[in-house]
């Protein structure tokens, strides 16, 4: 029987440019249509960290040539960009790969706003890396314009932004009905646009980029997902990452993980958040499934032979 998975794609596999980013959702795109054509109902949710950051830099660096004309974008107006232009990409390439196979689902990006708590004190201690790598002077310089700035998880520097948790995705209605239609909803991207209810009871972007696997474990959790699926670099989580004594691990109950958390065994911009993502959305729902791996590995790792599961 088929499941409903959320599947959380990060942005820094899909490229540093138009012509990457393509070339990378093409190979996404094959992917996830196996996990369709085996009868899993799949939501498509990306990262957007590189992309954002260079939608932000080309509006800043189009507003000093020309203010009039071309002002300074707020960051939740990047985060829909990267949406439109990211979300553009895998639903073509995705209806390529489905016609290839012979399946008839249509596949349509939501631009999805996702609610976030403005009092988070993630607004006081940015924390969020996006766009590209740089060195460590290159860092040094953007500081001294007070644009935070840390390294990120041993690869090089880069800006960070405030990363707040979500708190509820706005448009899981719409997200629900695509599913129920049997269509393939692409939504969050980018973690979603960071909005707050304000006192006329309106929502109001907020200067932030939501980590793309927080949003998509409460994602999972609003559309009662029966997994959670984050991919990444490696196949499996490990502790003592990068050293002799290296464990691979293929199941993790909440507790284990939570202890190695403790332990710091995973790395803050790297394994953390997805293992702290998993978590959140087997917490919500106990009798869920979350399961860490690459994306070559995705259907192996629904399978219980590869990846690393984490249970309640």
């Amino acid at each position: 029987m088929g499941k409903r998975i959320v599947i959380a794609l990060g942005g820094n596999a899909l490229g540093n440019s138009l012509k990457e980013q393509m070339e990378a959702a093409l190979g996404t795109a094959q992917a996830i249509t196996g996990l369709v054509a085996a009868g899993h109902e799949v939501v498509i949710v990306h990262g957007n960290g590189p992309q954002v950051g260079m939608i932000e830099t080309a509006f800043e660096t189009a507003a000093k040539a020309d203010k009039l004309h071309y002002p300074v974008l707020p960051m939740s107006v990047c985060v829909a960009l990267s949406q439109g232009y990211i979300g553009y990409d895998l639903q073509n390439v995705m209806r390529k790969a489905l016609d290839a196979r012979g399946i008839a689902k249509p596949v349509a990006t939501i631009v999805t706003q996702v609610e976030v708590d403005p009092d988070d004190p993630a607004f006081a201690s940015p924390t969020k890396p996006i766009g590209n790598f740089m060195t460590q002077a290159e860092a040094e310089l953007l500081r001294t314009k007070g644009v935070p700035v840390m390294e990120d998880a041993g690869r090089g520097w880069r800006q960070v932004v405030a990363s707040p948790k979500p708190k509820a995705i706005i448009e899981t209605a719409v997200i629900k009905a695509m599913l129920k239609a049997g269509q393939i909803p692409i939504a969050a991207g980018g973690g979603g646009i960071p909005v707050a209810r304000k006192a006329d009871g309106q929502y109001h972007g907020m200067s932030a980029v939501i980590d793309k696997d927080f949003s998509a474990a409460k994602l999972a959790e609003s559309i009662g997902a029966d997994m959670l699926i984050i991919l990444t670099a490696v196949e499996k989580v490990a502790i003592n990452f990068g050293k002799p004594n290296q464990q691979n691990l293929d199941c993790l109950t909440v507790a284990e993980a939570r202890a190695y958390i403790e332990d710091r065994q995973f790395a803050k911009g790297s394994m953390l958040p997805k293992v702290e993502a998993a978590i959140r959305f087997i917490e919500a729902k106990p009798d869920g499934e979350a399961l860490i791996t690459l994306l070559a590995k995705a259907k192996e790792g629904i399978e219980g032979t590869t990846g690393t599961r984490i249970t309640a």
